[in-house]
């Protein structure tokens, strides 16, 4: 079996809610992990080794979970709120995905295959600067030396990147939540679910899971919906974003759709609502397409994700739509809304 399609089936049975048979033999490397994992926080929050300090506040958008989870569309919103309130952000992620070594700018028109199809997509959409690398303490210096009239930083990823001190942690579940609750290899946990006590909030892009819910204590959470209700063609989403369609002019095609993302199913479910009928193709989270990916869809429309429009755009031959989407949150009845949770912190600049 190839690499993709291991990764692919051990994703799968971690999602059953339950430990199945085929992961019993995991469960020592998963202990292990879970010593390791605990024995590298604890050095860091003892300061050995030390943790680095940006000279502005830090928000990281983060897992618990292995893959994506919906942090993207969140990170967006969260930096057009920032805007509005008068504060000038950057975005710092770790480029996964991406071949470049060292920090790298991202820019509109620099290749996914380069600095990753998620920062690309941030790059487009966020109209902030947005920096990589595998170290986010050298990509935020890098940023901030670039762009000194940043105040604040936001990383997309990084909850388990300790080296780099943050102001306020966000983690993101979306609808498959905490899978079998179990560590890797065992599980897609990165680390367990008391370490939702020390967040500063917690976002379910999906159906919240109780008792995941409840592993988080007192700390705040809110409920997060993705809407998208125009598609563009994904040659001007490239450039523009002029030519755009509804749904309804849709309907009736040949339609085919290709996810790769963390949870396929979830843009698969999201244009089933809009009362679309079409042909599924999921993909690995990342995928670096070809286009004898996509011949599949030589006979008809081809619908698709943001992300995956940044990598595709370049080799699609026929007639393809993407649906972008955007980030609605709330929050409980008569509580503060998550960017006021978020404020509270910046303003009082506690860091973890």
């Amino acid at each position: 079996m190839a690499a993709g399609g291991i990764a692919g089936s051990l994703s799968r049975r971690w999602y059953e809610r339950r430990l199945t048979p085929a992961l019993w033999p995991l469960l020592p490397l998963s202990w292990l992990f879970g010593a390791l994992a605990g024995l590298r926080r604890g050095l860091f929050r003892c300061g050995v080794p030390l943790a680095q300090r940006l000279p502005v506040p830090v928000i990281v958008v983060g897992n618990l979970t292995v893959g994506g989870s919906g942090k993207t569309p969140l990170v967006l919103w969260l930096v057009e709120r920032l805007r509005e309130a008068g504060w000038r952000p950057g975005i710092i992620s770790r480029g996964h995905g991406g071949s470049g070594e060292g920090v790298r700018v991202v820019a509109a028109g620099t290749p996914p295959s380069l600095v990753g199809d998620e920062p690309l997509l941030l790059a487009r959409r966020g109209g902030v600067p947005v920096f990589v690398g595998r170290d986010r303490v050298a990509a935020g210096e890098t940023l901030l030396a670039a762009h000194p009239e940043c105040d604040v930083i936001v990383s997309d990823d990084g909850l388990q990147h300790y080296r780099l001190q943050r102001t306020v942690e966000i983690v993101v579940f979306d609808g498959r939540g905490a899978g079998n609750r179990r560590l890797l290899p065992a599980g897609p946990l990165r680390e367990p679910l008391r370490r939702l006590t020390g967040v500063g909030a917690v976002v379910w892009n999906g159906r919240r899971e109780p008792d995941v819910a409840a592993a988080a204590g007192d700390c705040p959470q809110f409920d997060m919906r993705l809407l998208g209700q125009r598609f563009v063609a994904v040659g001007e989403y490239a450039r523009r974003r002029a030519d755009s369609c509804d749904a309804a002019s849709l309907r009736g095609r040949k339609l085919y759709a290709l996810a790769g993302i963390g949870d396929p199913a979830r843009f698969f479910a999201q244009l089933q609502v809009l009362g679309l009928d079409f042909e599924a193709h999921p993909f690995a989270d990342h995928h670096a397409y070809t286009a004898a990916d996509l011949a599949f869809a030589g006979d008809g429309v081809l619908l698709m994700t943001e992300k995956d429009a940044v990598k595709c755009a370049p080799i699609v031959s026929g007639e393809a739509w993407v649906l972008p989407v955007e980030a609605v949150i709330s929050g409980p009845p008569g509580g503060a809304g998550l960017f006021e949770t978020i404020l509270e912190k910046l303003n009082g600049r506690t860091t973890a």
